[in-house]
């Protein structure tokens, strides 16, 4: 799993959690069934905003399926999302991915430099692509915009001289993406303001990124948007702060249907992910490092035991980077997720409708 929202059960409450989980797993469902099994892999947290936002703008009753019993459910069956809303996610996740793992093999990242892995990874790629613009037609979305939007992230980081360049293609795809789930839902009216709280979207997730690698990048010789630009640490977090602040204005043009899931992830949560992690005092011991097979158990392993929950920091199981626990100490919040207006506890200082 990757992203930057990152939420548990005690943060998000019963209810949302387990709409939340819903989301996740409806997402992963659908790519084993239209992608295959190793589709699956691409799965991500922030890719269970897009199905979230069709279902939140949606007057229809949600579509659900029963799912079978599963290691990172401890092993529970669940309700899971089914239809547009799950496909349109894992569509949007597989194009991007596809894209990225290309970017990884044209420039020879880590184990892509090697012939046989690079060979393997391309074909895997170009497989992705073709099913994911296959599912793209037929939601309507225009993949070119997504594939189009990252292809042209190495040629401006080449001339970038400030943040905001660099966040661009970020910024598109991730418009696109949230403004489809206004044509998925039947809510067209939605699409521009959903627009513009992708784009910033888009930009906090590429500046989150640069602040966390910052130090690996500078440690491996590799170009990252903070230190390639010139900018500082200082500048990056203002800027993603200030992008949250106009994505919650964005969000209150919305007309949703139930807009508390949506709202805690991208109000709530999102602003827990920039007040600790992107707010962090810098880590003494570099991080460690593990591979795919490695990463993936100490995962479960994590996973199973609550640490990527109830550990006030953690290592990320493949990267080593160290993250903050997603349970705030003290917080009970019950908010509707629809205005916050009467809500005066820890995590809600939302004042937007």
């Amino acid at each position: 799993m990757f992203g930057i929202i990152r939420p548990c059960a005690h943060s998000l409450g019963e209810t949302l959690r387990a709409q939340w989980l819903g989301h996740l797993c409806g997402m992963c469902l659908a790519l084993r069934d239209e992608h295959g099994q190793a589709a699956r892999i691409v799965t991500n947290y922030d890719g269970i905003l897009i199905s979230a936002l069709v279902e939140a703008q949606t007057d229809q009753e949600p579509q659900r399926r029963k799912a079978g019993p599963c290691p990172l459910r401890g092993m529970r069956t669940a309700s899971v999302v089914r239809g547009e809303a799950a496909r349109l996610a894992a569509t949007v996740s597989l194009l991007l991915a596809s894209s990225k793992l290309d970017d990884h093999v044209a420039d020879g990242d880590g184990l892509f430099a090697r012939k046989p892995v690079a060979l393997g990874a391309r074909a895997v790629a170009r497989k992705w692509a073709g099913r994911a613009k296959n599912s793209s037609t037929e939601l309507g979305l225009d993949a070119g915009i997504l594939l189009d939007a990252v292809a042209q992230q190495s040629s401006i980081e080449a001339r970038a001289t400030s943040l905001t360049e660099v966040t661009v293609p970020a910024e598109i795809a991730t418009a696109a993406a949230f403004a489809h789930t206004a044509v998925i839902a039947g809510r067209p009216g939605n699409a521009e303001p959903l627009a513009e709280a992708g784009r910033l979207f888009g930009r906090i997730a590429h500046l989150v990124d640069a602040i966390e690698d910052r130090d690996k990048d500078r440690r491996d010789n590799k170009w990252n948007p903070i230190t390639g630009t010139g900018s500082t640490v200082a500048q990056a977090r203002q800027l993603a702060l200030d992008a949250h602040h106009g994505l919650k204005l964005a969000l209150s043009e919305v007309s949703f249907t139930d807009s508390r899931l949506v709202h805690a992830l991208l109000v709530h949560e999102l602003e827990h992910t920039l007040s600790h992690n992107v707010l962090w005092p810098e880590v003494e011991h570099p991080p460690r490092e593990h591979g795919f097979f490695a990463g993936t158990c100490l995962a479960t392993w994590m996973c199973c035991t609550c640490q990527v929950c109830c550990r006030n920091e953690f290592p990320g199981p493949y990267s080593g980077k160290r993250y903050g626990g997603t349970c705030r100490e003290g917080c009970n919040c019950n908010c509707d997720g629809n205005c916050c207006t009467a809500c005066d506890c820890c995590c809600c200082p939302c004042d937007a409708t």
